[in-house]
């Protein structure tokens, strides 16, 4: 195990992970300079999820280190990962679907300031302008500044993930994590969240990105880390995983997909 590179935002070192009968990461590193963007791609069960689930906390690695922006995370709550600077959007959307959308992302923008989440947020909005603002503004960012009155739930799927990038942008996250945000979207949508989340790139944001569809990958995606069985097979810039004969026989070569 190589020692961690204080250069790197994220560093993961030697991380594994054992459920019952299943080894689900084994000996990963990952090291993710900041201002990039990072793809992780692999077969179903490659492990990809279970890895962002140990970076947020929600699963202890058994071994390893995980350090972002020099401070070790393993041990450390998730709302407190959160706080120190990252953000996860999710497969499925997690979003308030009877708030509206301009609520959704108050919320965000009221946890990063007060250090903690509360749901009480037209109480807490009701006390000044500038929390609507910066909401209002962040949601005109990805395209749905025409909805802020409309409930969540009255979106489609595609702006469903809008508004989850939306909450996620309005804690002005150091590290943003993206699993598979163009999941179930048709085509059109799918292009536009890839030229959103081009945009944001542009801004400097690090970010990870979870994708099945290659053409998001080599479309944002500066370096490229493949799993497959729980183990990194590749790692490197997109021209040289795409012709890496071990990724073309477990991935892009055997004509699946990930659901």
């Amino acid at each position: 195990m190589s020692q961690a590179n204080e250069s790197y935002l994220l560093d993961v070192q030697g991380v594994s992970k054992h459920f019952s009968g299943l080894q689900a990461l084994s000996d990963v590193n990952l090291q993710v300079p900041e201002g990039s963007v990072h793809a992780i791609i692999g077969p179903n069960g490659a492990g990809k999820s279970t890895l962002l689930n140990v970076l947020i906390g929600l699963i202890e690695a058994d071994q390893g280190t995980v350090r972002f922006d020099g401070r070790e995370l393993r041990g450390i709550k998730p709302h407190d990962i959160i706080q120190r600077g990252i953000a996860r959007v999710f497969q499925t959307p997690q979003i308030f679907p009877a708030l509206s959308l301009l609520e959704n992302v108050s919320i965000a923008a009221l946890a990063k300031r007060d250090g903690q989440f509360s749901v009480r947020v037209r109480e807490s909005l009701g006390r000044g302008h500038a929390i609507t603002d910066e909401a209002a503004e962040t949601l005109a960012d990805v395209g749905l500044g025409e909805h802020l009155d409309e409930p969540a739930q009255s979106l489609s799927r595609g702006d469903k993930r809008r508004l989850e990038l939306a909450v996620c942008l309005a804690a002005h996250p150091k590290l943003l994590l993206l699993d598979e945000p163009t999941a179930g979207m048709s085509r059109h949508d799918t292009n536009r969240t890839v030229e959103l989340l081009g945009r944001i790139a542009e801004r400097g944001m690090t970010k990870i990105v979870i994708e099945h569809d290659m053409h998001v990958v080599f479309s944002l995606a500066e370096q490229i880390t493949v799993l497959a069985q729980g183990r990194v097979i590749a790692s490197g810039r997109p021209e040289d995983v795409r012709g890496d004969p071990r990724v073309v026989e477990a991935y892009l070569g055997g004509g699946r997909e990930e659901q």
